[in-house]
């Protein structure tokens, strides 16, 4: 299977790494012509349980390069999804599905206003990454489980082939026939923890331990489980404190959500695909979201904070 990872960072780099050891086409599409460059001269190091090595992969910093692929796996920042597919229809032959493992929702709309929507599939994977310098990551792949599936529900023969590759290559991988459901649970998880870390800057270990933010993550959490039975999703977890213990489960004290190291490295956040989506589907069904609004204003308070400083240095 030719296979291109839309938006090659630390996660794609993990599942892309993964699937070119298992001898599939694969190829990694990233911005950074360092990262880009560093891998096809060295390889991609990769850290993981089995120790360090280096794999040996394809990439580029252009679409046109890869050609059309069977399966473009988008894992571009959320807020970057219709400039990221936009500029790489290269990628998209007659038979091309694209699949997104991002994060929040909403993507699936984006990609299918750019591909049409009977080649748009959707998943959630729970593998990890973290990206150490160009080139080089450490990866969590063995048992994290991927979900993927048709946007209706149905159980088709192109979802189970792309699933039948993974689960060959290492990539523990499930067929949902309620991959709305499956992509509601896990925004439960982010919705727990992402904004009121980033807000607060503490790390689990410092979250955890902290009474009134887990008042105000499981009031963000009650609000989101609400907004999704009124819109008649099916969920597997349907408490907050679920949600809550879920979203620390397997995780160091020392850990920091993807929304914290945004923060930290002075970029926006994908707010808007997370907390954000329940504030829309919420506006949508009329069901009252002030937990998550507020929580939504305040990271959106904070990316202003940080684009006029930088601003300011910029003009200084």
């Amino acid at each position: 299977m030719k296979i291109c990872i839309l938006g090659a960072g630390a996660l794609g780099c993990a599942i892309g790494a993964t699937l070119s050891e298992a001898g599939h086409d694969t190829w990694l599409l990233n911005r950074s012509a360092a990262h880009v460059d560093t891998m096809n001269r060295d390889g991609l190091t990769v850290h993981d349980e089995r120790g360090q090595r280096q794999v040996k992969v394809n990439a580029s910093t252009e679409a046109s390069v890869v050609g059309p692929v069977d399966l473009v796996v988008v894992l571009v920042k959320s807020f970057h999804t219709a400039q990221a597919i936009t500029g790489a229809m290269a990628l998209v032959g007659p038979h091309t599905l694209v699949l997104s493992l991002q994060n929040g929702l909403g993507h699936e709309d984006i990609l299918a206003e750019a591909v049409g929507r009977s080649r748009v599939l959707a998943g959630k994977t729970y593998v990890g990454g973290v990206l150490l310098a160009p080139g080089v990551i450490r990866a969590g792949v063995v048992g994290k489980q991927t979900y993927i599936g048709e946007l209706d529900g149905s159980l088709s023969d192109r979802v189970q082939a792309i699933a039948d590759a993974f689960n060959r290559a290492g990539l523990a991988t499930t067929v949902s026939e309620n991959i709305v459901g499956t992509m509601w649970d896990k925004l439960l998880i982010n919705v727990a923890t992402g904004a009121l870390t980033g807000i607060s800057r503490l790390t689990y270990g410092q979250l955890y331990s902290e009474p009134l933010l887990k008042a105000a993550a499981l009031s963000a959490v009650a609000e989101a489980i609400a907004v999704a039975t009124a819109a008649g999703v099916q969920l597997s977890l349907t408490s907050p404190g679920a949600a809550w213990n879920l979203a620390a489960e397997g995780l160091p004290a020392t850990f920091k959500t993807s929304m914290l190291q945004s923060l930290e490295k002075g970029s926006v956040t994908e707010i808007d695909f997370i907390n954000g989506s329940v504030v829309r589907w919420g506006q949508r069904h009329g069901v009252a979201t002030p937990v998550n609004a507020t929580l939504v204003a305040c990271i959106k308070g904070i990316e202003r904070a940080m684009a006029d400083h930088q601003q300011e240095e910029a003009n200084s």
